[in-house]
């Protein structure tokens, strides 16, 4: 019996996908391990290298990993137990506007320590021609970027009463505090 994919599932793909290339016909995977070729569903499939990426300039950084949001801690913001120290919306806001808006905030939002906020997206308008929901979609992925991780620790759909999916609760980092 297959499961059906849980929105995670489906987020974790498109992030996973977004830099894959598909392979010319007739082109091989490189692959260190003579046994992991591509071939006509013979054996397994080599999974891609890293050194096949392009190269980015500068040193490389380990961007600190996301965490979902602990049960309990969202449900403490739902009740509103815990506060919501600050929110944002981003309605009516390009994807360039918003993308540059969220990064401002959740600096600001870590300067001021900040520990949780609530980013409003919005669902989208449903029907109609063209793209909707853009800033919905694309939040989330955002957040995962690594310049947002030194901001997020990390994020889950707000409770209905928030904005339900068209929100997102953030938990934000702590931020260095340097003696001097």
């Amino acid at each position: 019996m297959r499961r059906k994919l849980t929105e995670e599932d489906k987020r974790l793909w498109a992030g996973a996908t977004r830099s894959v290339q598909p392979l010319r016909p007739g082109q091989k995977l490189a692959s260190a391990d003579p046994d992991l070729s591509v071939g006509g569903g013979e054996g397994p499939v080599a999974p891609p290298r890293e050194a096949s990426r392009p190269a980015r300039p500068g040193p490389p950084t380990a961007a600190p990993m996301l965490a979902p949001l602990p049960r309990r801690e969202k449900q403490r913001l739902a009740r509103g137990v815990s506060a919501i120290d600050a929110r944002i919306d981003l309605h009516g806001m390009t994807q360039v506007q918003a993308h540059a808006a969220l990064l401002r905030f959740v600096q600001r939002a870590q300067a001021q320590e900040a520990r949780f906020v609530l980013v409003i997206t919005g669902t989208g308008t449903r029907g109609g021609a063209g793209e909707r929901g853009v800033l919905r979609r694309q939040v989330p992925l955002w957040l995962e970027l690594t310049e947002f991780r030194r901001y997020v620790l990390g994020f889950e759909s707000a409770h209905i009463g928030h904005g339900g999916e068209g929100a997102l609760y953030v938990r934000i980092r702590r931020g260095k505090r340097f003696a001097g």
